[in-house]
């Protein structure tokens, strides 16, 4: 049976062709999405462990903060040379690097000393993980068109809810491990949790294909189609924009991109640590609090994934994106303000997880849209790693703040205005590309176009 061309631009994919999508994301996302999950986990689980391991260690707050952040620089200097990598080397090979690596030092850090050991592991830490979340974007473009990466993409993020959600009650649990064969509670749940990652990394090799061209699990025309798409769409995509490494570097929309991220991340990393305690001010007690900061996650991870597919079949994605933060800043503001109503609070804490997650599955097919080859690969690795600084000074402003003021209000107030700034800030990227393209649909794959020639 012949395959049907390329659905023309604006229109949808035919049955057969979102069939074959379908099916390629199903057989790639899910994996990815697990491996993401742990890398969250990974990633977050020593603010559970800091719970005895601080007292063990003799880790005052203040280092353990700085010393946890030290993650995040070791993430902004490693992710160019390591999306670099993974273009030349393949998907496949260096994903699996990067989880095997992040697996084994995220379980030796089970056995630091004191406060300068772990900040040095918390700093490979980053090292070792440094490449995967844009290096899973620039899969995405080997794979999928710009009409339905946004989903994808969601599908992919999701990893973060599913963590919040189930990640400390894992955790929390592991730490009643102390005692046994001589190591404390936290040491196993590091070292547990740790392992998961070398593990997948290893299946890694047998899961993942580098490219539609080497996938025997699609038939020849589904090969030979999905190639032919995606080919046309970078060349279409080259043609207005340019594609070598040193462009990432001088291209202005990957700047402002890069500190739309970093506003954002502000309000992600920043409110999902101080979440718990956020809501322990309402007066609520130490178990009811785990299960309520839940709820704002379950909330947005439902949200996420139907604000994504909207944005796949809307025209110009960064009014998505935009929409998304504004939603985000206005229920921050009125959770500074509603400091006096628990339910008021809890709500508004929802809508503002609800806002952030809605951004990060509406904001990463943008970037894409005028980005491919190696510019693609540097591009999206500046935005991620500028972005994750925005991790370090997320936690540091809302606890300054809170400190000087005595009072979430401020704070909370404070990351707002992050959030609208990152709107306006993607809205002046969105108009740009619109009129350069010369189209209302800045986001939607110009390999659509394929069908006009067949």
């Amino acid at each position: 049976m012949a395959m049907a061309p390329a659905a023309s631009v604006g229109t949808e994919f035919t049955v057969e062709q979102q069939r074959i999508l379908s099916k390629v994301l199903w057989r790639i996302v899910p994996f990815l999405l697990l491996c993401y999950f742990v890398a969250y986990l990974d990633r977050v689980n020593v603010g559970v462990a800091s719970l005895t391991m601080n007292q063990d260690l003799g880790i005052s707050p203040s280092q353990f903060g700085w010393s946890a952040g030290l993650f995040f620089f070791g993430y902004f200097l490693a992710e160019i040379p390591s999306n670099l990598a993974l273009q030349a080397l393949g998907a496949r090979k260096w994903i699996a690097r990067i989880l095997i690596t992040w697996g084994i030092i995220s379980a030796a850090t089970a056995f630091v000393v004191g406060p300068v050991s772990f900040g040095a592991m918390r700093f490979l830490l980053g090292l070792g993980e440094a490449g995967f979340t844009p290096g899973v974007f620039l899969y995405f473009t080997y794979w999928f068109p710009a009409r339905v990466r946004g989903t994808a993409t969601a599908a992919f993020l999701l990893g973060i809810p599913i963590a919040n959600i189930i990640g400390a009650p894992i955790s929390s649990s592991l730490l009643t491990l102390d005692g046994i064969a001589g190591l404390h509670g936290w040491q196993w749940l590091l070292i547990i949790e740790g392992l998961p990652a070398t593990l997948l990394g290893f299946a890694c090799l047998f899961t993942l294909t580098d490219r539609p061209e080497e996938a025997k699990w699609l038939t020849a025309e589904e090969r030979s189609w999905l190639v032919q798409v995606l080919a046309a769409e970078r060349q279409a995509i080259a043609a207005r924009h340019s594609s070598t490494l040193k462009d990432a570097f001088t291209n202005w929309r990957v700047m402002v991109c890069a500190v739309v991220n970093f506003c954002a991340i502000i309000g992600s990393v920043g409110l999902g640590l101080w979440m718990p305690q956020i809501i322990k001010g309402l007066g609520f007690g130490i178990v009811a609090v785990g299960f309520i900061a839940a709820i704002p996650y379950v909330c947005g991870a439902v949200t996420m994934m139907l604000w994504a597919r909207l944005s796949d079949r809307g025209g110009d994605r960064s009014w998505f994106v935009a929409s998304a933060l504004l939603f985000g800043a206005l229920a921050l503001v009125v959770c500074g303000y509603a400091t006096s109503s628990a339910l008021i609070s809890i709500l508004a804490l929802c809508g503002a997880v609800i806002g952030i997650m809605c951004y990060q599955s509406t904001f990463w097919p943008i970037p894409s849209s005028f980005l491919t080859g190696r510019a693609a690969a540097g591009g999206l690795a500046i935005i991620v790693s500028v972005g994750n600084l925005g991790g370090f000074v997320g936690p540091y402003l809302i606890g300054a703040i809170k400190q000087s003021t005595d009072s979430f209000s401020w704070a909370l107030i404070s990351v707002a205005a992050f959030l609208a700034l990152a709107a306006i800030l993607i809205r002046v990227v969105g108009i740009s590309l619109q009129h350069q393209v010369g189209a209302a649909d800045t986001c939607v794959s110009p390999a659509a176009s394929l069908s006009k020639g067949t």
